[in-house]
Parts: C-alpha cells; structure tokens; sequence
C-alpha cells in the first residue's frame, strides 16, 4: 500500500469555520486535502485515497449510508509529522475530530461508512471507560 504524498481525507456533511482553520493548516504544512462528500460514504477507503488497485464502486444504492459527523483518514503519516500536524491544529484552535484514523492495509479495504462505524464504536467505548485496551489507570 504505497501513499505518495501525505494526505487527508476530510469528510463533513455540512460546510463551517472550522473548515477553513483546519485546511488552513493542511496548506500552510504542504499535505494534501481530499475533501470526501456524502455522496462517497459507500466507496472504499483505499480508492478515496488514491491507492492503486482500488477501483470506485459504481455500485448505487437506494439510500447512501449517513455519516453525520466530521471525520479524518490520514494517509502517508510518519509519526514526527503526525504530531506536527495535530500540534498547529491545537495552535490554530481547531476544534477535535474525534473521529479520525490512520490509513491502514487492513482499514483500506472497508467502505468509508465502515471505518466510521468502527472508529464510532471505539470512541465511544473508550469515553465510556470501556474499552478493553485500557486499565483503570489509563495505561495500555
């Protein structure tokens, strides 16, 4: 899964301010902005990132799958530049994604609509305390 350029895939149903204070980042950090609308929630991960070997679906639906949220898919992040990158977000005073995730060999298959319910499930497991990956101390 080779990603050429560092990237991310911003998905919103609905334009705001914190929009532009966000990209303004991206831009002023040289990485990529792919703005995915709500029209693509059914296409796979890999394909809205631009992977070779993942094709749109030209497959339609009655009814699109909603994400009602905003949402990130970072693509191509070394760790040094991740941190970087939420550091001016913080700076800037973008408000939290809380929904986002790392591109990955196994996410990149999924539906955009699939990775948002997983990463869903797993935001709301760990702001309930639940999540079996933590101990009550909140180490891993």
């Amino acid at each position: 899964m080779a990603v050429k350029k560092e990237t991310v895939l911003y998905y919103t149903p609905e334009k705001s301010t914190e929009d532009q204070k966000m990209k303004g980042v991206l831009v002023r950090l040289g990485i990529r902005i792919r703005n995915i609308s709500p029209e693509q929630t059914n296409q796979k991960v890999g394909y809205l990132a631009g992977i070779p070997g993942f094709e749109e679906s030209k497959e339609t639906e009655e009814q699109l799958p909603v994400i009602p949220e905003r949402m990130l898919v970072l693509c191509g992040f070394g760790e040094r530049r991740l941190s970087e990158m939420l550091l001016q977000f913080r700076r800037a005073k973008v408000p939290p994604v809380p929904i986002k995730a790392v591109l990955t060999e196994k996410n990149c298959s999924w539906t955009l609509y699939k990775l948002y319910q997983e990463l869903r499930m797993e935001h709301e497991a760990m702001s309930s305390g639940n999540s079996a990956e933590h101990t009550e101390d909140g180490t891993e």
